[in-house]
C-alpha cells in the first residue's frame, strides 16, 4: 500500500533544500585531502594509512548507498532527510573531538552514512518531480553539487587549515549542518510515494561484503606496495568479488522484490553511462588526492595555497552545471560529452608535464581544464542514464549510480596512491632522493589518470541516449 502527500508543493523548494544539504555533506568527502600531510605528522602515520580518512568515507558510502533503494521505497522523504542529517551531524561532532586517528576515522564513517543517504535522495526526488523536458537544467544543479562540492573541499580545508587547527574543518561545518537540518525539517514535505517492502537481510550482508571488500582491497594496494599491509590486498578483493556475484544472482531471483534491482543494466543507455561516469570519476578523484600533496610536498607551498589552487576548478564546475543543464535540454547529451571529454583529457595530459620546477599557474591551468571537461560530462551522463529507466526503477538506478561513483572514487584514489607508493619503494631501492622518487610516482599516477580519461573520449562518440518512452517502445 502506498501513501503520498496531499498538499501541493513546489518541486524547486524541495530540490533547493535537498541540494544545499547535499552540498554540505558531499563537501566533506574531500575536505580532508589538504590535511593529509598535517595528519601524517600529528599521528605519526604513513601516506598509505592516512588515505583512510578519505577512503573510509567512500567505503562507507559504497556500503550504505545500496540500501537507499529500499529506504526510499519504504519511508517518506522528510523522515529520511531528518535521519540522514542527524547522523551526519553526529559524525561531524565525533570527528571534531577525535583524540586519536582511529576515532577520527570512526567520525568520518558516521558522517558518510548520512551522506550516503542524501545523494540518492536528491537524485530520486528530481526524477520523480521534474518532467523530462526540464530535467536537464535541474539535474545540472544536482551535477553541480556532486561535482563542485568535492572540488571545493580541498579549497575549504586549505583555508581553514592555514589559520586554524584541522579540527576546525568539522567545527565550521557543524553549525551549518544543524541549520540545514532545522530548515529541512520545517519546510520539506513528503512528496514521494511509499510502499511496504520487506528488507532482504541476506542481500544487505552480501552487498556490504561485496562493496566493502572491493574498496578495501583497492585501498590496500598502497600499503601492500610499501610492505605494511595487515592483509594481502587480494584477499578482500576475492571476498568482495565472490560476494558481489552471489549478490547479483540473488537480486535476479528476487525479481520485483529485489533489494537492489540490477535489471537497470538491461538498459544500454544506463550501462554505457555508468562506464563513462566510472572512468572519469576515477581520474578526477585520484587527482584531487595527488595535487594537494604535490603542491605542498614537492613545490613547497602551504595548505592554504594548495586549497586556493583547487578553488577555480571547483567554482567553474559549479557554474557550468547550470549552463550545461540548459544546453542539454536544448541539444541533448552528445554535443556536450564529446568536447567535454576532450577538454578533460587535455587537462589530465597536461598534468603529466608537471615536475619539481613547474610554475603554480600551470597547476591551476591544467586543473581548470580537467574540471571544465568533467563538469560538461557529469550532468548529461547522469540525466541521460536515469531518464532512460522506467519510473519504478528510479530509486534503484540512483542508488546504483551513487554506489558506483563511490567505488570509482575509491578505485581512483587507490590507483594513484598505489602508483606513488610503488615509485617510492623502487626509488629507495635504487638510492634515489625521496623527493625524486615521490615526483616519479606522482607523474606515473597522473599518466594513469590521463589514460583512463581516454575511455570517455572514445566512448562519447558512441553514446546515443534515448528517452524513457523510446526505450520502452
Amino acid at each position: 500500500m502506498s501513501s503520498t502527500t496531499t498538499a501541493p508543493v513546489s518541486p524547486f523548494r524541495v530540490i533547493g533544500i535537498l541540494s544545499v544539504a547535499a552540498f554540505v555533506v558531499i563537501l566533506n568527502e574531500t575536505i580532508m585531502s589538504v590535511a593529509l600531510p598535517r595528519l601524517m605528522d600529528e599521528f605519526s602515520i604513513t601516506e598509505a594509512t592516512v588515505q583512510w580518512v578519505t577512503t573510509a568515507f567512500m567505503l562507507t558510502m559504497a556500503v550504505v548507498i545500496p540500501t537507499t533503494g529500499w529506504i526510499l521505497t519504504r519511508f517518506h522523504l522528510r523522515n529520511v532527510y531528518v535521519v540522514a542529517m542527524l547522523i551526519f551531524t553526529a559524525g561531524t561532532l565525533v570527528a571534531a573531538l577525535a583524540p586519536t586517528f582511529l576515532v577520527l576515522v570512526m567520525g568520518r564513517v558516521v558522517q558518510a552514512i548520512g551522506t550516503a543517504i542524501m545523494m540518492p535522495l536528491l537524485m530520486t526526488t528530481v526524477m520523480n518531480m521534474v518532467p523530462f523536458e526540464k530535467r536537464g537544467r535541474t539535474m545540472g544543479i544536482v551535477g553541480m553539487v556532486i561535482s563542485a562540492a568535492p572540488a571545493l573541499g580541498p579549497t575549504t580545508g586549505g583555508i581553514i587549515l592555514e589559520h586554524l587547527d584541522w579540527r576546525w574543518m568539522f567545527w565550521a561545518v557543524l553549525p551549518i549542518a544543524v541549520l540545514v537540518l532545522i530548515v529541512g525539517r520545517l519546510m520539506l514535505s513528503n512528496v514521494t510515494e511509499t510502499r511496504y517492502m520487506k528488507l532482504d537481510v541476506v542481500s544487505v550482508i552480501l552487498s556490504a561484503l561485496g562493496f566493502s571488500g572491493l574498496i578495501y582491497g583497492l585501498s590496500s594496494l598502497g600499503e601492500t606496495a610499501r610492505g605494511v599491509a595487515q592483509v594481502p590486498f587480494w584477499i578482500p578483493l576475492i571476498i568482495g568479488a565472490v560476494s558481489l556475484i552471489i549478490f547479483v544472482l540473488r537480486q535476479l531471483s528476487l525479481r520485483e522484490n529485489a533489494f537492489l534491482n540490477i535489471r537497470v543494466f538491461a538498459v544500454p543507455t544506463y550501462t554505457f553511462g555508468m562506464v563513462l561516469m566510472i572512468t572519469s570519476n576515477m581520474a578526477m578523484f585520484g587527482t584531487f588526492i595527488v595535487l594537494p600533496i604535490y603542491i605542498q610536498q614537492v613545490l613547497g607551498f602551504d595548505a592554504q595555497v594548495a586549497g586556493l589552487v583547487m578553488l577555480p576548478s571547483g567554482v567553474l564546475m559549479g557554474v557550468l552545471g547550470i549552463f550545461v543543464g540548459r544546453i542539454f535540454d536544448a541539444i541533448g547529451a552528445r554535443p556536450l560529452l564529446i568536447p567535454g571529454s576532450i577538454i578533460g583529457a587535455c587537462g589530465l595530459w597536461g598534468m603529466t608535464t608537471l615536475d619539481v620546477d613547474s610554475a603554480l599557474w600551470s597547476v591551476v591551468l591544467w586543473n581548470i581544464l580537467m574540471a571544465v571537461g568533467i563538469g560538461m560530462l557529469m550532468g548529461p551522463i547522469m540525466t541521460s542514464a536515469l531518464s532512460s529507466l522506467p519510473g519504478s526503477l528510479y530509486q534503484h538506478g540512483s542508488a546504483i549510480f551513487s554506489t558506483l561513483q563511490q567505488v570509482a572514487a575509491a578505485g581512483g584514489t587507490a590507483l594513484y596512491i598505489t602508483v606513488m607508493s610503488v615509485a617510492a619503494v623502487l626509488g629507495a631501492g635504487r638510492g634515489e632522493e625521496p623527493l625524486t622518487a615521490q615526483m616519479t610516482g606522482m607523474h606515473n599516477a597522473l599518466v594513469w589518470g590521463a589514460l583512463l580519461m581516454l575511455i570517455p573520449v572514445i566512448g562519447s562518440w558512441f553514446f546515443r541516449p534515448k528517452r524513457q518512452v523510446e526505450q520502452a517502445a
